[in-house]
């Protein structure tokens, strides 16, 4: 298992809780759905992004932000967009291209637009991403990122409600180790995320969808 999946393996994983439109479990192959997945056809979507068939709703989960207070996804989401990416610092290849492109779609965006956008980024390795960790690492990107630690229980709890797959720990030949985990970035609006982003997304795409989904 690699570090991030690829696009391809993302588009499965965003699927994985979903409630099933007309009958089934969408997290099992189907006849008409062998892969398990619902995601509308983008090309006849609203966003630029893929589409979950059911949008995502923000779970209720408390975690700790790199101020070391508390942070409720649901009640210190506020912004009319909130941007959710799930990661860790010791990522050595996805993660930084992602979160570049999110930096670089932002700084894009016209500045009513940013200032309704929120960036969460919730580290999938807690034991290595104290708050200081995760501050510094994403400061290098925007200071005003909100980042998240926390209980691996709860976040793994966050992470499966919007469809991220978190896969744990691959030991390294050097006595360290890669955390597998879907590189999907979930745009909300306000508590329901009607698109996600995969990995190589452009940022005009980004672009694009922020600002339909601040219009909203």
């Amino acid at each position: 298992m690699t570090p991030c999946f690829s696009a391809s393996a993302v588009l499965a994983l965003a699927a994985l809780c979903l409630t099933a439109c007309g009958g089934g479990d969408p997290r099992q192959p189907q006849p008409d759905n062998p892969g398990g997945v619902l995601i509308s056809d983008v090309e006849d979507g609203r966003y630029r992004g893929a589409e979950p068939a059911a949008p995502y709703d923000m779970p209720d989960v408390t975690l700790t932000a790199t101020n070391g207070r508390d942070f409720n996804l649901v009640s210190d989401t506020a912004y009319p967009v909130t941007l959710v990416f799930y990661g860790y610092t010791h990522c050595p290849d996805v993660c930084p291209l992602v979160m570049s492109d999110v930096a670089s779609a932002l700084s894009h965006l016209p500045d009513e637009v940013r200032g309704d956008t929120q960036m969460v980024f919730i580290t999938t390795d807690p034991a290595r991403d104290t708050p200081e960790v995760l501050r510094d690492y994403l400061d290098r990107f925007d200071g005003e990122f909100v980042g998240l630690t926390g209980d691996l229980a709860l976040i793994v709890r966050a992470a499966d409600d919007m469809g991220v797959a978190i896969e744990g720990k691959k030991k390294l030949p050097s006595g360290g180790y890669d955390v597998g985990h879907g590189a999907q970035v979930i745009a909300f609006r306000g508590d329901r995320a009607p698109v996600l982003w995969t990995e190589g997304t452009s940022v005009g795409d980004m672009v694009d969808d922020i600002t339909a989904l601040a219009g909203s």
